[in-house]
């Protein structure tokens, strides 16, 4: 370690770049002189993110009969082989639901021709979007809406006007244009709620607005609408029935994301009991609850649970599919991730290998697929997290020349395979090989975002670092001073990759002997920003206050020094006794 007590800029900046930066590659964690790869892996214990296992985004229910669905606006632009079958969809899937309805009646007979109109006009605004005619499909979509909204102007407030608003919301949120669903769905509110729950279409509209609502991060209004057509299935259908699944995957999820996990895995415990009545217990079906509660316990820390619910998805594709289908291969994969969060690092590893393979062999997605992209990165930061490098770096250089086959040197996933490859001869003190593949990196760059993108400056700042290891500090500091520059001007002077790159700088200026009251300056700004990023007693900020009571006795500064000492001695205290429990 040089004098600074650190040559590259802390682990304090690793999990900002991904939530934080818009890059098109995945950026690494400066760490121990190396980067990381995109997995959010550390060491054993490790968060995970997961590969959803392929249940179809969009399905048609079994049993229903009228209002018809019209279909997905995502799931005809993916290949099918990609999902599962199943008797029920995902929650935040906007596509138009079929009714929760199976009786004829002289009520639903009356609402055909409404329907037919209804059909059409999604269809229409469906193909118009995956033809790629977004504007048509905007004029479309506004010259309907103008058309209901006079209707509503003029009084009309009932299910066939609520009905034309759900098509024009659902059309819009496919679009993106999240502002004005907001309004819509303020508007659709206000008529359903004078609504009695037996009217034809409710609740499948409720259905929708629930899941529009869960978007928009509305969790509040997401689960009154839930609630209420769970009451209206529970009491038409009784508690059991399978039409019950989506609207309480639905609530599941809201739950999820509002931290009441407790309340979430009841729910989905719920959804497994009705599947499992209804149609066994190895159906298919069950995956996708299933995913859904094993990733909720991935993210409240319960591996062990987590690993038992990816087993019994493996289980069930295996029985259903057979054990050389692709399906079963993303069952391992996300078997795979709950391992390593259970610590089990060499368990995954084989259970990643013969994914790929499975994957591989029966053809289930192209070479160059993201997922299986991504599925080769994870297995390959996870080799070098058990001094498996050698390995690792294979798989990087198999995804580095698949990208390069099928995509060309210049997109942006080979930019990202150079920065990982580089980062895996970095991490074994090739820094020569990592310098060629950075240039290399910074060359395609320059060319395709140009030389003051900010993107540009994470492979800029990786490049700084390994010539600061080749002992080539003057060539180090001016890329580290372009990166930062480039970095003040993309997000503020205050932000957490302005702090990382000044971090790098201090490691360098220090060999070259800059002047101490300079650097501890720059380990002060530093230090702000990490407390205000991580708050003032974060691990992250006392790696850094040590630095600085360091520089403070340097320069003789007590006075300064004092008190800061004593706020470092209780932080190590506190992560002390947080290691020992």
């Amino acid at each position: 370690m040089a004098a600074s007590f650190l040559a590259v800029p802390s682990p304090s900046f690793c999990n900002h770049r991904k939530s934080q930066v818009g890059l098109c590659l995945p950026s690494g964690i400066w760490q121990n002189g190396c980067t990381h790869f995109p997995i959010c892996l550390q060491m054993q214990k490790c968060k995970v993110k997961l590969y959803m296992i392929p249940c179809k985004a969009i399905v048609r229910f079994w049993a229903l009969k009228r209002f018809a669905s019209v279909g997905s606006l995502e799931v005809d632009t993916e290949d099918p082989k990609h999902h599962l079958s199943s008797g029920f969809s995902a929650p935040n899937d906007f596509a138009r639901s079929k009714t929760l309805h199976d009786h004829s009646s002289n009520l639903w007979d009356g609402m055909n021709d409404f329907e037919r109109q209804l059909q059409e006009l999604f269809n229409e605004v469906k193909s118009m979007i995956m033809m790629g005619n977004k504007n048509d499909a905007i004029d479309l979509l506004q010259a309907n809406y103008e058309a209901v909204n006079e209707q509503i102007n003029a009084g009309n407030k009932g299910i066939e006007e609520v009905a034309i608003l759900d098509i024009i919301a659902l059309g819009y949120m496919y679009i993106g244009d999240l502002k004005f669903v907001q309004s819509l769905l303020d508007m659709m509110s206000g008529i359903v709620d004078s609504l009695k729950d037996d009217e034809p279409l409710l609740d499948a509209i409720l259905l929708h607005m629930g899941s529009m609502y869960s978007t928009l991060e509305n969790y509040e209004k997401s689960m009154l609408v839930y609630q209420r057509v769970i009451n209206v299935l529970e009491s038409r259908y009784g508690k059991t029935s399978i039409l019950l699944v989506t609207s309480l995957l639905g609530m599941a999820k809201v739950l999820g994301s509002i931290g009441r996990a407790k309340k979430a895995v009841e729910i989905y415990h719920r959804v497994i009991t009705i599947l499992e009545l209804n149609r066994g217990t190895e159906c298919a079906d069950l995956v996708l609850p299933l995913f859904s509660l094993g990733s909720l316990f991935i993210k409240e820390g319960k591996a062990v649970d987590a690993e038992s619910v990816f087993s019994r998805i493996l289980k069930i594709y295996t029985k259903v599919y057979g054990e050389n289908d692709g399906r079963v291969g993303m069952a391992m994969c996300s078997l795979a991730h709950a391992k390593c969060a259970n610590g089990n690092a060499e368990e995954a590893i084989e259970l990643y290998k013969k994914a790929l393979r499975v994957i591989k062999d029966s053809n289930y997605m192209s070479l160059d697929d993201s997922i299986m992209e991504n599925m080769r990165i994870d297995l390959a930061e996870l080799l070098h997290i058990v001094g498996r490098g050698q390995e690792g770096r294979e798989l990087l250089e198999e995804c580095l020349l698949i990208t390069e086959k099928y995509k060309g040197k210049e997109h942006p996933s080979f930019v990202t395979h150079l920065l990982n490859l580089a980062a895996s001869y970095s991490r074994s003190k090739n820094f020569v090989e990592a310098e060629r593949l950075l240039r290399i990196c910074l060359d395609i760059m320059t060319k395709t975002v140009g030389p003051d993108d900010q993107s540009i400056s994470f492979p800029m700042l990786h490049l700084g670092v390994t010539l600061y290891h080749l002992n080539r500090d003057k060539e180090a500091e001016k890329l580290v001073l372009e990166a930062l520059y480039i970095r003040e001007i993309a997000f503020g002077k205050d932000s957490l990759p302005v702090g990382e790159a000044l971090d790098c700088l201090v490691s360098i200026q220090t060999r070259l002997g800059e002047d101490d009251t300079k650097l501890l300056e720059l380990l002060k700004r530093v230090l702000r920003i990490q407390e205000r990023e991580f708050g003032s007693e974060s691990e992250e900020v006392m790696l850094t206050l040590k630095k600085v009571v360091s520089y403070l006795d340097k320069l003789g500064r007590k006075e300064e020094k004092f008190p800061l000492q004593k706020r470092l001695s209780n932080l190590r205290m506190k992560y002390k006794q947080k290691v020992e429990y």
